[in-house]
């Protein structure tokens, strides 16, 4: 049995009349070239089946209006409709898929960066528990090095005859610092 084929103004008037034959019709002739279209770009028969649907849907509509003229053919009117259609479902399967990925980033950077400021912390109590515990010499000097105060006014500052001396002295007082908390065994649980 040979199939009719309708004209472009034959369908939309059927359409409009929202003929069962029609719609039969033109699903029987369009679908499989819908259903290549989102087939060859990513897609499956379901999502072939959704686009199609929501394309007549939305030139169901379009019909509605007595206005309405075919400036095209129909295959060409219902492909581009489907076209977008599928497209914007694309764009917010990729932008929904882009979201997850950066939620997933932003939640494992956010984890990491809670988890480093915790042991920065808990670095940073375990210095200050050993730079406490120094002479007040000690702190004096180290303190006056960390405001980048230049070691000739150190020196002057401390009441040493030399900078070198002050250099040298620095350098003894942060060793023993540094010597205190790398054998503190909670500075291995922070670093492991």
């Amino acid at each position: 049995m040979t199939m009719i084929h309708y004209s472009d103004h034959a369908i939309v008037e059927g359409l409009r009349l929202n003929s069962d034959f029609i719609i039969k019709y033109v699903y029987k002739e369009f679908f499989p070239t819908i259903r290549f279209l989102v087939k060859s770009n990513t897609g499956f028969d379901e999502d072939a089946e959704d686009i199609f649907q929501e394309a007549l849907f939305i030139v169901l509509k379009k019909l509605q209006n007595e206005e309405f003229e075919l400036s095209s053919s129909f295959l060409t009117y219902l492909y581009s409709i489907s076209r977008n259609l599928w497209l914007q479902k694309l764009k917010r399967k990729r932008q929904a898929h882009q979201n997850q990925d950066d939620l997933e980033r932003y939640l494992s950077n956010r984890e990491t960066t809670v988890d480093s400021h915790y042991d920065e912390h808990e670095k940073y109590k375990l210095f200050q528990e050993y730079f406490d515990k120094m002479s007040p010499d000690c702190q004096r000097l180290i303190k006056l090095f960390l405001t980048r105060m230049p070691l000739r006014e150190i020196a002057a500052e401390m009441g040493y005859k030399s900078e070198d001396y002050a250099k040298t002295k620095k350098y003894l007082c942060k060793e023993s610092l540094k010597k205190l908390i790398e054998n503190d065994p909670r500075l291995q649980d922070l670093i492991a």
